[in-house]
């Protein structure tokens, strides 16, 4: 029977209380934001009390997120031995230019996953590589050499379940009070666009090897 999970923003522990009614409460958008970053971040606490926060590599496989480091990194550990952990994704799409500081702001997309993470072994530990891979540079994976034995040892790749989550989204322009309206100053939205630059070569690449690869051509296509 299937287990039905909730939505975004629904413990007391996610629900948006600041600004709430940026708040979204839809999975599927959740999924979005998720699949449409490239770098999260990892929050834990560890023995001492002292907080540290990782960033991340990452790929969203179903309702979990995969993520991974080395195996011998203190902090990864802790996480493989059951810490609670945060996890963030946040998308910047632009700022919000108001007729005052206060009321200036930004667009944006955040997804934040509160929870404990899993240990993946095996094939599911490969195959969590190959997504990760697959979610940073899509259609290359297949051309690359594969881990080695000794390297998928030195990796450590951890699976955290979207149990617990929300998502906020800000997608307006500026909000003033009244009596701003009016100041002469500028007013409205500056969009932030991310675009992958000209692949540069290698310096040792073979000059047979010199024709960028058409995948790479259509990373273009799949920024949002």
């Amino acid at each position: 029977m299937e287990t039905l999970l909730a939505n975004p923003g629904s413990t007391e522990r996610t629900r948006v209380r600041r600004i709430p009614e940026l708040a979204v409460t839809d999975r599927s958008a959740l999924h979005d934001v998720l699949d449409a970053g490239l770098v999260g971040h990892l929050a834990l606490v560890d023995e001492t009390g002292q907080p540290y926060v990782l960033p991340v590599a990452y790929a969203r496989e179903g309702e979990s997120v995969l993520v991974h480091g080395s195996a011998a990194s203190r902090l990864f550990r802790l996480c493989a031995a059951g810490a609670p952990v945060c996890f963030t994704v946040t998308l910047l799409d632009g700022l919000v230019l108001a007729r005052s500081a206060f009321e200036s702001s930004m667009n944006y997309r955040s997804a934040m996953v509160l929870g404990h993470c899993n240990v993946l072994h095996g094939r599911a530990k490969e195959l969590a590589l190959r997504l990760i891979s697959e979610h940073l540079m899509p259609e290359r994976w297949p051309e690359v050499r594969e881990p080695s034995a000794k390297e998928l040892k030195a990796t450590a790749v951890l699976e955290l379940p979207l149990d617990e989550c929300s998502l906020k989204i800000n997608a307006d322009g500026p909000d003033d009070p009244a009596e701003d309206v009016e100041l002469p100053v500028w007013a409205g939205r500056v969009p932030l666009v991310r675009q992958w630059g000209e692949p540069v070569a290698a310096d040792d690449l073979k000059p047979e090897l010199s024709r960028i690869p058409d995948y790479i051509t259509r990373w273009q296509q799949r920024i949002s």
